[in-house]
């Protein structure tokens, strides 16, 4: 078996409670330095300094500051799984229920921090790798929501029209987060979420149309 001399190693994992509140602590002040002043000012020295504890410690943890960012991605990818399935569980029992969580939970999820853009687009083939594996589980749940109406839908093909509008409604939201002008605030933000449901549920009840063959 070939070694994979470009993936990183792994940082170590916490053991015990309290190793584990101080990791969540590191990881919560490295997101908040990146998001207001960007990866590039972050400092495994400023990180130590936010979150109370010395640079030994993270040092104990993690090798080097981009270990630390790799960390970060992955904490905030695993939230973003989390807090998908979460809104789904509570979504309304419909397919437009369905459809109206699913949108509404990644536009928050790509629009609740500026940094998350930045981490998949400039640390490379290793983050859009772990992005990958995070689109594939949200999609999961998309299909797993909607499985019980599925009879609902009017498309000839129920599987291939849910991946359409799973995939229309991530790019939408991934696109709005690096736009120079994305949709902000919480009204804004609101009223896009629905109109990309809304264009969800209008294609998913909708009859495929006769096409001509062009000869």
């Amino acid at each position: 078996m070939t070694s994979e001399p470009d993936r990183p190693a792994r940082y170590r994992e916490p053991q015990q409670a309290r190793s584990a509140a101080t990791l969540a602590r590191v990881l919560q002040a490295a997101e908040h330095i990146a998001s207001s002043a960007g990866l590039e000012e972050m400092t495994i020295a400023g990180v130590a300094e936010r979150a109370g504890v010395s640079v030994g410690t993270i040092y104990r943890r993690f090798e080097d500051k981009e270990q630390l960012i790799t960390a970060l991605t992955e904490r905030m990818l695993e939230r973003r799984e989390e807090y998908v399935a979460e809104q789904l569980g509570k979504a309304e029992p419909s397919l437009a229920g369905v459809m109206d969580a699913y949108a509404h939970a990644l536009l928050r999820s790509f629009a609740d921090s500026a940094i998350f853009p930045e981490l998949l687009r400039v640390r490379g083939a290793r983050s859009l790798d772990r992005g990958g594996r995070t689109i594939l589980e949200i999609h999961r749940l998309l299909l797993e929501a909607a499985a019980p109406y599925a009879d609902q839908i009017r498309r000839s093909d129920r599987q291939a029209a849910l991946d359409t509008v799973a995939r229309a409604i991530l790019g939408a939201c991934f696109h709005n987060s690096v736009r120079p002008d994305p949709v902000t605030g919480e009204t804004a933000q609101r009223r896009y979420a629905d109109e990309l449901s809304d264009m969800a549920i209008t294609y998913l009840l909708t009859p495929n149309r006769p096409r001509t063959t062009l000869t």
